[in-house]
């Protein structure tokens, strides 16, 4: 009988052990969900401009691919490799993330000047059109869910940072709670978003009450304009997302912190110039002058790399990058 005891108590302890490894594993997910929240939206505001354009029975499934990618770079690739990274060589993280920064100011750049210059950038416009409808939405697809590894990468950084250091098994549920959650709320909104005309169709189309029926055809008329001003905002998200990224590095690693330092009291007087709204004012003001870097280090890197980066990779593997 004592030992029928002893072995409950053992059990009840393990439980107790088992709830307070819960609680710490939420706690900390949702406080790294919060401090990634800058960037989730920013992958938000991305996505839906690579559906932008499909037969309306294509944009679930190419979402649903994206989506699958996005979770696949999360849980099977950044995972492991970032704590394998912060055990091993910590100090490797910020220039790779400074590199995948960098990756998401050329991305933006190149869709300005696909905007600004239709023509000036015939060769990288040659690299992209087949002509077949197929062979463009892996195209898509593929961009997606590369732009996609970049964001995911400085997400789950973000989140690694702000877990406290404990067991490693401990760390990798949490960052897998919220890749996990994250991808879930990111492409649930995008999909959302991006069937919001069908459903103004369908309101148009079945509802009994006027203006339900208004409501309906309010959103069919409404939704490509949301669709152009998300692909603007997916745009600059890249631009500012990837400038914010290299300045951060540039300082963190102390290779050249003026840019970060700059931006950063020139936010400071501007929030205290407007006090009402500090925070909000701060933002915009170093969102700005990391998207005006952005687009900057964007515009350098596009020859490079489709002139230089670009045929070197097909030369080595014989395929496009």
């Amino acid at each position: 009988m004592s030992g029928l005891l002893a072995l409950l108590d053992d059990v009840a302890a393990i439980a107790k052990v088992a709830a307070a490894s819960v609680d710490d594993i939420a706690a900390a997910a949702a406080k790294a969900g919060a401090k990634a929240a800058g960037v989730v939206i920013d992958d938000a505001a991305v996505t839906p401009k690579y559906v932008h354009g499909f037969a309306a029975e294509r944009e679930l499934p190419i979402i649903w691919r994206i989506a699958k990618g996005s979770l696949k770079n999360k849980l099977v690739v950044l995972l492991p490799a970032l704590l394998a990274l912060n055990y091993f060589a910590p100090v490797v993280i910020t220039p790779l993330l400074m590199l995948g920064g960098a990756y998401l100011c050329f991305e933006g750049a190149e869709k300005l000047l696909h905007a600004f210059a239709p023509h000036a950038d015939a060769d990288v416009a040659a690299d992209h059109n087949t002509g077949d409808a197929a062979h463009l939405e892996e195209e898509k697809i593929a961009g997606a869910i590369k732009t996609d590894f970049i964001l995911s990468a400085e997400i789950m950084t973000i989140a690694l940072a702000t877990i406290p250091d404990g067991a490693l098994w401990l760390e990798a549920l949490t960052l897998a709670i919220v890749g996990t959650l994250i991808t879930v709320a990111v492409y649930g909104a995008v999909a959302l978003i991006v069937k919001m005309d069908d459903i103004g169709l369908h309101m148009a189309a079945n509802r009994r009450t006027a203006p339900a029926r208004a409501f309906g055809r309010g959103l069919v008329l409404a939704m490509p304009r949301v669709m152009t001003f998300l692909s603007v905002v997916g745009t600059a998200a890249m631009l500012w997302v990837g400038g914010n990224i290299v300045v951060h590095g540039l300082e963190v690693t102390h290779i050249w912190a003026w840019p970060y330092t700059t931006i950063h009291h020139m936010a400071d007087l501007a929030a205290a110039a407007i006090p009402a709204a500090a925070g909000f004012t701060a933002w915009v003001v170093t969102a700005f002058f990391d998207g005006i870097i952005g687009v900057i280090l964007g515009a350098a890197l596009i020859p490079v790399v489709t002139k230089g980066i670009v045929p070197l990779w097909r030369m080595v593997l014989g395929k496009a990058l």
